[in-house]
């Protein structure tokens, strides 16, 4: 485990609190407006000469490795956004309007919490470094019930909430908030960008199973999944929920062997979907034959931290993700080089979604011209950009939920290394993956600034 704050990458301390050391070919230049335009008050606005964000991760809990991973790339970023280290992807975001030197002409301080990948913990964390300590912004988090609650903190409070990681569609959809943005991709982004691959690897005629993490994350996946395997053809012959953190999966697992399905569908995520997947394995479900076929264990939502804990029982299985190391576009290889020289391995997706949602937010405030939470949601809704990794890509005005390309993924047969475990089968289009905000419904509301 790496040392997350040896003074190397803690920086300054400051107060107590760390310092950092539709899509379209040609994108605009970035509006900026006058801070003017924003002079009335608004919740902890910075007065001395930094901003504090807080960034809000599960450092226990069933998706502590996808936290660490996300402390890891905050910090990176918070390094690039005050000028030091090699400035990653500001040398590839366009349009740009960062300079390398803070923001609005302060520094970035931190402050971090434990979301303990439980709703009630990460709200009150959230809310400590709201009140306690000054933070202009929230992000963080590795699961969707964190990221709805937190969201709807933030709101109330009157900051704004840049999710981390978080894949139910309903964080977007019927409990999205106007302070509120996702990176990430969703469950139904997941369905329509595997459905195609699963058809060509395993017919139409299929059985499925589907055993599920028992909140709106796991609900709402298996529900996407379900449209668009059955949309094929497949019968799914049972969903059954599953309590996060479970461990022991056996009793789950056990009733599948003798159900007459020929797919096993694993809605989880973290080290539930490790501990599943490998009891499926040890339960001999890879090498069954169901009515002529060879069985199928599918895993919608892949991370390659997931695949480093399950090792050589990921090989052939299908899933998406939503970015991945290996991609070479230009901003990917520089983010790639900036984390693998700071910490010695190559970024997970939760370390990308993280790290480019902390350069967005700020990147926004730039353009706004202030910290104002209303002034940053006005420039990020509908904004256009590219060189993050994935290509051009969208927050989409209506929903604030972004639109890029997805990812479909598969298990290495035949890795080169501990790190190189998931191997990129498809790049799939935008366009394949957009769909009508209005079908998951929800307000996103008035803006809060707070006061």
């Amino acid at each position: 485990m790496v040392d997350l704050m040896t003074p190397s990458r803690r920086g300054v301390l400051k107060g107590g609190v760390a310092l950092g050391a539709g899509l379209t070919a040609g994108l605009a230049a970035p509006t900026v407006f006058s801070s003017k335009a924003w002079a009335a008050d608004y919740l902890n606005a910075p007065t001395g000469d930094t901003v504090t964000f807080g960034f809000n991760v599960p450092q226990t809990g069933a998706y502590a490795d996808e936290g660490a991973d996300e402390l890891r790339a905050y910090q990176l970023a918070v390094k690039h956004l005050n000028g030091e280290g090699d400035g990653g992807m500001l040398n590839t975001m366009k349009p740009l309007t960062l300079k390398g030197n803070g923001v609005l002409g302060k520094k970035v301080a931190f402050v971090t919490g434990d979301t303990q990948t439980k709703s009630d913990a990460a709200r009150a964390s959230a809310k400590r470094m709201i009140e306690k300590d000054g933070a202009i912004m929230i992000t963080g988090g590795s699961s969707s019930g964190v990221a709805i609650a937190v969201q709807s903190l933030c709101q109330e409070a009157g900051v704004v909430f840049m999710a981390g990681l978080t894949h139910s569609n309903d964080t977007t959809g019927k409990d999205k908030r106007r302070n509120g943005f996702r990176h990430f991709f969703n469950a139904y982004m997941s369905g329509a960008a595997l459905a195609p691959v699963l058809k060509d690897n395993y017919g139409t005629d299929r059985k499925a199973y589907h055993l599920t993490a028992d909140y709106t994350w796991g609900w709402t996946q298996e529900e996407s999944i379900k449209n668009s395997t059955e949309a094929l053809g497949w019968e799914t012959v049972s969903a059954v929920r599953t309590p996060l953190g479970a461990g022991d999966f056996s009793q789950y697992i056990t009733p599948v062997l003798n159900s007459g399905a020929d797919v096993l569908i694993l809605n989880h995520y973290g080290k539930d979907m490790v501990n599943s997947l490998t009891q499926a394995v040890q339960f001999g479900l890879r090498d069954k034959q169901v009515g002529g076929k060879d069985f199928a264990v599918v895993v919608p939502l892949y991370s390659r931290l997931m695949a480093q804990g399950a090792g050589e029982n990921v090989k052939g299985i299908l899933g998406t993700t939503n970015w991945h190391w290996s991609l070479q576009d230009e901003g990917s290889k520089a983010f790639v080089k900036s984390f693998g020289e700071e910490y010695g391995f190559p970024p997970s997706q939760a370390a990308h979604t993280c790290y480019v949602q902390a350069l967005l937010y700020a990147d926004a405030c730039e353009r706004a011209g202030t910290f104002m939470p209303c002034g940053v949601v006005e420039a990020l809704e509908g904004f256009e950009f590219d060189g993050m990794g994935n290509g051009p890509t969208l927050y989409r005005a209506e929903d604030h939920q972004c639109f890029k390309q997805v990812l479909v993924v598969k298990g290495n047969e035949n890795p080169t290394s501990q790190f190189d475990l998931l191997e990129v089968v498809q790049e799939v289009p935008v366009d394949q993956v957009t769909y009508d905000p209005a079908i998951f419904g929800g307000e996103l509301g008035e803006c809060n600034n707070g006061v």
